[in-house]
């Protein structure tokens, strides 16, 4: 259960505010026992150099003072005789050496200063409990104005987090508010200062959720319009079935299963798509690069024979690499199918492999008419297609292929050839630090 701030804040705040009162209270209890007992062993003292025998010591004390604050005082002649007692029912033992004991004496305990010459011997004794309570009162004095501050500092802590909290319920109020589809920030004016990186936070948020949304609703634009014109042509093909003779039905059923097909290969990288953008961490498998690529340009041969055109293979070295080994497989096709239907009848792709700087690259290289100008910018938006505009394709090859390789922390780029031939090569470039290169 999520607890609350202002019962936590008062809660500290009362610990707190008790440990120093007792604290307080501790300290001021030692120093006052200390002081109290310097003070009342120089009352002692005062009382034995100044002691006599004249009518002052006869009256005894006086009616109306505490039994317990009583001071006793014995002396005894020179040949020691107790010559004055009081109070008269106080006997503490005749201390052999002078100076201030600590003596115990009818179950009470004393604090006792003795002095003496050759003619008498004077004996000073005061409760200990006298002293006690004196240091028991400083010690509450000091404690007191403390005690007296933890039930008022719930009132002001009270408050405080009152005021905080209702600043904090109207950003919450703001935040239920807004609806789904709400562009404006939320608003940090009277935001605490301890708040402000989580509303900033949020609105950082608030921007992300908006450009996703955006992505998602041109996606789905461009979805739709590029589904409706294969739909509309089966539409139209299927119409004309019902009319047709038995040769040119058989021509417009092979029409209409490409058409299906080819519909349903758009349908498929749509949900690769989707499935890519998910956030899902990507697994550590652990698999050759080089067998993969010959699998990926097996899968891709007989699109090359259709076309005529000539795929070859130039690998340097071989790498073990992590990562989802579907994803990466689909990296690569998408790579070589894109460059087997741009290239012309008679053309050549390569993939090569190689190390560079310690890091695996495969470089896919043909020979078709290159990238437009202005095109390198665009090359990945889904359903970008490059001149020529009649070949075969939907426009997300590269865009799954990019999207792959963000999530596995490739470097991927597509880039007309730099040697003077026509033709495109597309470079991946893969962390040295998340492979290990030869034979697992």
């Amino acid at each position: 259960m999520t607890g609350s701030l202002r019962g936590a804040a008062l809660i500290w705040m009362t610990a707190l505010l008790t440990l120093v009162g007792l604290a307080a209270m501790v300290v001021a209890y030692v120093y006052a026992r200390s002081e109290a007992a310097e003070f009342l062993d120089g009352q002692l003292r005062q009382i034995a150099l100044n002691v006599g025998t004249g009518p002052a010591l006869a009256a005894g004390p006086a009616e109306d003072l505490d039994p317990e604050d009583h001071v006793a005082v014995t002396i005894w002649d020179s040949a020691g005789r107790a010559v004055h007692q009081s109070p008269p029912n106080t006997l503490i033992p005749r201390q052999a050496r002078p100076g201030f004991a600590n003596v115990t004496a009818g179950g009470e305990s004393w604090r006792v200063y003795t002095i003496g010459d050759d003619v008498r011997t004077v004996q000073v004794a005061q409760h200990e409990t006298v002293r006690a309570e004196i240091a028991d009162s400083a010690a509450l004095s000091a404690a007191a104005p403390i005690l007296i501050v933890i039930p008022l500092s719930w009132l002001v802590v009270g408050w405080a987090m009152n005021r905080m909290i209702k600043r904090l319920n109207g950003l919450a109020e703001e935040i239920a508010a807004r609806s789904a589809t709400a562009r404006e920030p939320i608003l940090l004016d009277g935001v605490p200062a301890e708040v402000r990186p989580l509303a900033e936070s949020l609105n950082g948020l608030i921007g992300r959720l908006q450009a996703s949304i955006a992505a998602q609703r041109r996606f789905l634009a461009d979805a739709a319009h590029e589904l409706r014109t294969p739909l509309a042509a089966m539409q139209i093909q299927i119409g004309n079935l019902a009319g047709a003779d038995r040769a040119d039905r058989d021509e417009r059923v092979a029409a209409l299963a490409a058409g299906v097909k080819r519909a349903g290969a758009l349908v498929n990288q749509l949900l690769d798509l989707a499935r890519l953008d998910e956030s899902a961490p990507v697994t550590n498998e652990r698999f050759q690069l080089g067998a993969l690529l010959l699998d990926c340009v097996a899968d891709s041969a007989p699109l090359a024979e259709e076309k005529g055109v000539e795929i070859g293979t130039d690998f340097d070295t071989d790498a073990t690499i992590r990562g989802v080994e579907q994803e990466i497989r689909s990296l690569f096709v998408n790579l070589i199918d894109n460059a087997i239907r741009y290239t012309p009848e008679g053309g050549t792709v390569d993939v090569a492999l190689f190390l560079q700087e310690n890091r695996p690259v495969v470089e896919i290289v043909d020979t078709g008419p290159g990238l437009p100008k202005g095109a390198e910018t665009r090359i990945f938006d889904r359903f970008y297609r490059g001149a020529p505009q009649d070949a075969p394709g939907t426009g997300l090859g590269l865009a799954i292929a990019r999207r792959i390789a963000e999530r596995h922390g490739f470097d991927l780029s597509v880039e007309n050839r730099a040697d003077g031939a026509s033709g495109v090569v597309a470079r991946v470039v893969m962390p040295a630090e998340a492979n290990r290169f030869g034979a697992s």
